[in-house]
């Protein structure tokens, strides 16, 4: 029988334990899940962005520590985010931020 996977106290640190790889310039991801769908959790440098890009399936994020902006917004500790199948935006965090991200496909890069 597989085991869940738990994951204790996200949202005062528990993320730190993770294994970072890079990810993108100023940003590097622990995985959680590979493959369709997947979960991880992404850790953003002060000024990171992610270029315009369209959502394939579903995606939900949940802001663990500091704050992220797209087009629509500025989300912080605690908000979650869900960004619906169809739906583009690019994405920076001016101070840096961690969020717990699940989604259900990749993305297409538009720029």
């Amino acid at each position: 029988m597989l085991e869940p996977k738990l994951l204790r106290d996200m949202l005062n640190g528990g993320w730190k334990t993770l294994n970072f790889e890079p990810f993108r310039d100023g940003i590097t991801i622990g995985r959680l899940l590979d493959g369709a769908p997947a979960i991880a959790v992404l850790r953003y440098e002060p000024g990171a962005q992610v270029p315009m890009h369209e959502h394939m399936g579903p995606e939900m994020i949940v802001v663990l520590e500091g704050s992220q902006s797209d087009e629509f917004g500025t989300y912080r500790r605690g908000d979650v985010v869900i960004s619906p199948a169809g739906s583009r935006h690019s994405v920076h965090s001016e101070d840096g931020c961690v969020v717990l991200l699940n989604w259900s496909q990749p993305v297409r890069f538009t720029e």
